[in-house]
């Protein structure tokens, strides 16, 4: 096992060793190098033994540290990405309209981005080498893609024999300690009901190796015609999922001091319902799943509301956002007009796109932007959040452009308006409306 070198800083000690881009790392202190973990892990040790192979075949070996190694590799993770090898019901990548970036098609199933960057696998494309790793460097935690805990249900919906089986990783890890939040994408009428209560009920006993559940509805686009029939979810049955879970959650809090299980803001929003406080989401562990995203951007707008007394460099700004945060933006947006009297317009976004039934920012078009936007008064500037052009299949190509391949510069022509990307939460949106740091 080997990973090649794909530059060497000057005058580091690999460098003043003769190592060169081309060379490969074999061991660090004896132990083989496959990709960033094996390295980032064995590299912590305060002076480290490295064996390479010189592209002219000779074997080198240099004692060095993280900092003065001098080391780069081709790629972040020093090999190719793990290819999804599930077929989902409801995979949103076999829902894509063809030609979008190629990168959009990718279906990533890598245990090691999990870890890295928060990613969720299913545990159907990870190795024994790997599952082994995870625990004995004891990585944690492992974000794990579970939708069911019934394995024959699992294998019919992810359509691969393997997923029911897999099943058992997550009790292997449980076993060593390993930490995991869990997400269940729900479909009406297969992995909801009486079959979401069970895979609660199964996640739950190993707690508290299982620190979180999160319950997500499926997202829908206009692209299905040759998969399968899937509903969406309406209010009445939005509500019966939250009804399902804060029973459970009820119980849990009595039980382990915290609710374990949550649904995410689109169910609450779906089902018409207010959404819980703080408290409810106890310290946000899926917030990145849309679990408790909602309430906590608005918690954190209103403290920088309460707080920042600067004044307005603009007199009109425009926002825009996708239909499930616009009714939440306007209202915080009315706050921060009376407050320092500049004009605020937030304009609702219909993805026309994907389908009117995807309702959130981060998958809004550039050329859905631009069509309704066009024949406004911006203002002095249009204000849009970062994931409308976050693409974490790689994160330097792509990071100007929106999904339909648009960048940002080319909108801000097209609609002859300054754009600034907002990132942060609600207290740097803020700061974004006001022009201050």
């Amino acid at each position: 096992m080997s990973v090649k070198i794909g530059s060497v800083k000057p005058f580091s000690k690999c460098f003043l060793k003769g190592i060169k881009a081309g060379d490969e790392l074999l061991k660090i202190n004896g132990n083989d190098i496959m990709d960033v973990l094996d390295y980032d892990f064995y590299m912590a040790d305060e002076t480290v033994t490295l064996s390479f192979r010189c592209s002219d075949g000779k074997y080198k070996v240099v004692k060095a540290n993280s900092e003065n190694c001098g080391l780069g590799f081709e790629t972040y993770l020093m090999d190719s990405q793990q290819h999804c090898k599930n077929k989902c019901v409801f995979c949103f990548i076999d829902q894509l309209p063809k030609g979008m970036r190629e990168s959009l098609y990718f279906k990533d199933d890598d245990s090691r981005l999990s870890f890295l960057f928060g990613n969720y696998i299913t545990l159907t494309n990870i190795s024994e080498h790997e599952i082994e790793r995870i625990i004995s460097m004891h990585i944690s935690p492992v974000n794990i893609s579970v939708h069911t805990m019934n394995p024959e249900l699992r294998v019919e919906m992810m359509k691969n024999k393997n997923a029911g089986k897999a099943l058992e990783i997550i009790k292997r890890f449980a076993d060593a300690g390993i930490s995991m939040n869990t997400q269940l994408v729900l479909c009406p009428e297969i992995n909801d009901g009486d079959e979401l209560k069970f895979s609660i009920e199964e996640l739950s006993k190993l707690y508290p190796a299982v620190q979180s559940i999160a319950a997500v509805p499926v997202g829908l686009t206009k692209y299905r015609d040759s998969l399968p029939q899937l509903k969406p979810y309406n209010k009445d049955t939005a509500g019966e999922v939250i009804d399902i879970i804060e029973v459970y959650s009820e119980k849990f809090r009595k039980e382990y001091g915290t609710g374990l299980v949550y649904p995410a803001d689109e169910f609450f929003i779906k089902a018409e319902r207010e959404l819980p406080g703080a408290d409810y989401y106890d310290g946000y562990p899926q917030l990145d799943n849309g679990v408790g995203m909602v309430r906590s951007f608005c918690d954190d707008f209103f403290d920088e509301l309460q707080y920042n007394n600067e004044k307005p460099l603009y007199n009109k700004v425009t926002l825009a956002t996708g239909t499930d945060f616009y009714p939440f933006l306007s209202s915080l947006c009315e706050k921060a007009e009376k407050k320092y009297g500049i004009n605020i317009q937030v304009e609702k976004i219909i993805n026309n796109f994907f389908g009117e039934t995807i309702t959130v920012s981060g998958l809004i078009t550039g050329k859905d932007l631009y069509e309704q936007l066009k024949d406004k008064e911006l203002g002095e500037r249009l204000i849009l959040p970062y994931s409308m052009i976050s693409d974490y299949t790689n994160h330097t190509e792509h990071k100007n452009k929106f999904l339909d391949d648009m960048t940002v510069e080319d909108l801000e022509k097209l609609l002859e308006t300054e754009i600034i990307l907002t990132a942060g939460g609600g207290s740097q949106l803020l700061k974004d409306i006001l022009g201050v740091k």
